[in-house]
């Protein structure tokens, strides 16, 4: 009996051990929020500026000249792009939100006079106490911010915090990783070079994978409401557009907006026809492009992703979500490149284990 005590002991251990240490590194991360955050979003903007960056190198430009006009020219791209799609989008962002809205109505008018025959003062109190629970977890998560010119200060201190570090990673981010790397001891040096070359790859492809699906995604999407006639087919298409960014729950969401704004313009029928061509599309996406361009360079559980998701909403909202996944795809590979590298190495150490235990 106290053989099969002690290893469960030590389980329990290491598991409040690890518990403490998550809790903390959480605590942390949401103090120092206005830097952890633009530091996470630099490094994934990096991902993607590099290629072009590179390209520019090779071709005998200077580092930092090149790196400068490629976020110029990334700057100007995507104004090109909101002043495309910005205005209409503008424009019928109010009639969207009002068919959202009616759509919601709908549905609770079936749900009050279809076969579940629910009470109206049910659904309302039921919406009122989330709406009210969400308001006080958000009170409660939002202790400590700062308010008004302070947190207009905090915000534009952040940007310029994420343009310097845009540009010094993409500018000398070998040479910013050799710094860091000589700073660990000698005979962890190579494992740790070896595990953030690894983490970068692995970022680097879900960045450019997950910026493809959401093209692929609002372009088919976007197709099938105009075929099926569902007025608001820019503005749905931006919303699944950054719906892709928030695995899971951005695909369900955004769809779920079309399928409303589907149902109080055109009917059950064209809701029913979108909802058809959301789940053809998102079945191509998560059986053949995902798994394809994505998953060979992140393997997280579903559930590693949904847990990673709400611990980044909760440090940093909305921006916590959109990098909670790929920090924490990065974080795993590190981890088990580290893990795999230290078995290779655990004979050589087993001697020394042994004579320390003895």
């Amino acid at each position: 009996m106290t053989g099969f005590l002690w290893p469960a002991t030590r389980v329990a251990a290491n598991l409040i051990v690890l518990g403490t240490g998550i809790v903390l590194a959480l605590w942390a991360l949401s103090k120092l929020r206005f830097v952890v955050v633009p530091t996470m979003a630099s490094v994934l903007i990096a991902t993607l500026l590099m290629p072009p960056t590179d390209f520019l190198r090779r071709r005998g430009m200077p580092s930092a000249f090149a790196t400068g006009l490629v976020m110029v020219l990334s700057v100007l791209a995507l104004a090109g792009v909101f002043a495309l799609i910005g205005p209409p989008f503008i424009d019928q962002f109010d009639e969207l939100q009002r068919s959202v809205d009616d759509g919601i109505d709908e549905v609770i008018g079936w749900l009050v006079n279809g076969p579940l025959h629910l009470q109206r003062s049910e659904i309302d109190d039921a919406i009122d106490r989330g709406v009210s629970t969400l308001g006080e977890q958000s009170g409660t998560i939002g202790q400590g911010l700062l308010t008004g010119a302070s947190l207009l200060a905090e915000i534009v201190a952040g940007l310029l915090l994420l343009i310097v570090l845009v540009f010094f990673l993409v500018h000398d981010g070998r040479g910013m990783w050799d710094w860091a790397v000589s700073l660990a001891p000698e005979r962890h040096r190579e494992k740790m070079d070896g595990a953030g070359r690894e983490v970068w790859t692995a970022i680097s492809g879900y960045m450019r994978g997950v910026v493809l699906i959401a093209v692929v995604d609002a372009v088919l999407i976007g197709i099938a409401l105009a075929v099926i006639g569902v007025p608001l087919v820019v503005p749905l298409m931006v919303v699944v557009f950054l719906g892709a960014f928030v695995p899971l729950i951005g695909a369900f969401v955004a769809g779920a907006i079309a399928a409303l704004v589907a149902l109080i313009s055109e009917g059950a029928v064209a809701a029913a026809l979108v909802v058809g061509a959301i789940f053809t599309i998102q079945q191509v996406e998560g059986d053949l492009l995902y798994p394809n361009i994505v998953g060979r360079v992140i393997r997280l559980h579903p559930v590693a992703i949904l847990l990673a998701l709400a611990a980044g909403t909760v440090i940093a909202g909305i921006v916590g979500a959109l990098l909670a996944v790929p920090v924490t795809a990065g974080a795993w590979v590190a981890f088990d490149y580290w893990r795999n590298g230290a078995s290779e190495g655990a004979a050589e150490g087993a001697a020394p284990a042994a004579r320390a235990s003895g």
